[in-house]
């Protein structure tokens, strides 16, 4: 890429947008195109193609979609499916049309199989059924993925796709129902410590074990396959090392500062036992993450406190 190429983020404000638009400004790329929703409606077929035929990107990464924790999933599955497939058919099919040099999309862990062999390898693709609660946001991004390699059999364009791992970072959802793992521990512990409570229950046997990427990890991936990657198949991405929920709440509650007891609720579900993203494609060509698990948090609770005292 120039490094007056015109860039177009779409979903530049949420966390993994807004970390791909640090990453392109560290690395001198002034030329970045950005559109709110309420600019543009990517569901909104004509809406895209008046952008892409007023702005002309040269180089697209769709980092918009629809998404949230198993409840949300699985509560608006008509809205996970169809919202998503829009707003990527639209950014995918309009890219060919005005001749787009290069788009990456961006897709998630869940599109393997529910029982997927462990580490998950890009090639367990389509292998099983896939996690029932997740079903359609999961089909969704696999119909974005096919949908970049059929436009590349078809009209050769540079279209490829990244699997992220579970990330956690700068601008990450907090609520109390609808966010992630970590991010939802951070905020327990936290209120936990300013309500001065004696333990924070967490749910599950502690067993499970996830892995995790910090954002700004994860968007140096993404402008390095920008960069340098230009291949039919797609490329997980994460850091190759897993963690227990258990050692994981460990680690929140010293970041935190929380001085109380952990329990846990072994009543409560542990989901899958194991999800591990095999890394070895990604890590081949050369690049590593940078960013520990420990420092990594402890700069998403700055985060956190830094919006709970803009919220307040």
């Amino acid at each position: 890429m120039e490094k007056n190429s015109r860039i177009y983020i779409a979903g530049h404000r949420g966390m993994v947008g807004s970390a791909i638009v640090r990453a392109l400004e560290q690395r001198g790329y002034k030329n970045i195109v950005f559109k709110t929703s309420a600019e543009l409606d990517l569901r909104n077929q004509q809406a895209v193609e008046d952008f892409y035929a007023g702005e002309k990107p040269d180089y697209v990464v769709v980092a918009a979609a629809k998404v949230g924790g198993i409840l949300a999933n699985n509560t608006y599955r008509a809205e996970f499916l169809y919202d998503n497939l829009q707003i990527q058919n639209n950014l995918i099919h309009f890219a060919w049309k005005y001749q787009v040099k290069k788009l990456l999309f961006l897709g998630s862990s869940c599109i393997y199989p529910k029982l997927a062999p462990q580490p998950l390898k890009e090639e367990y693709l389509l292998t099983g059924e896939l996690e029932p609660t997740n079903e359609p946001y999961a089909i969704a991004k696999i119909a974005g993925i096919k949908m970049c390699e059929a436009y590349r059999d078809q009209y050769g364009c540079n279209f490829i796709s990244a699997m992220p791992t579970n990330l956690y970072g700068p601008n990450d959802n907090y609520h109390p129902e609808n966010s992630h793992v970590l991010p939802a521990l951070i905020r327990k512990f936290h209120e936990a410590k300013m309500s001065g409570a004696n333990q924070v229950e967490v749910w599950g046997d502690g067993t499970p074990l996830r892995e995790f990427l910090y954002a700004d990890d994860l968007a140096d991936a993404l402008v390095y396959l920008l960069e340098n990657y230009n291949e039919k198949g797609f490329v997980n991405v994460g850091c190759g090392e897993d963690i227990s929920i258990g050692d994981l709440a460990q680690l929140v509650k010293k970041v935190v500062g929380f001085t109380g007891e952990l329990v846990f609720d072994a009543s409560k579900p542990n989901g899958t036992p194991r999800k591990l993203m095999d890394v070895s494609r990604l890590f081949a060509t050369g690049w590593r993450p940078k960013v520990e698990l420990e420092t990594g948090i402890g700069m998403a609770y700055a985060d956190f406190i830094s919006r709970t005292a803009t919220n307040a």
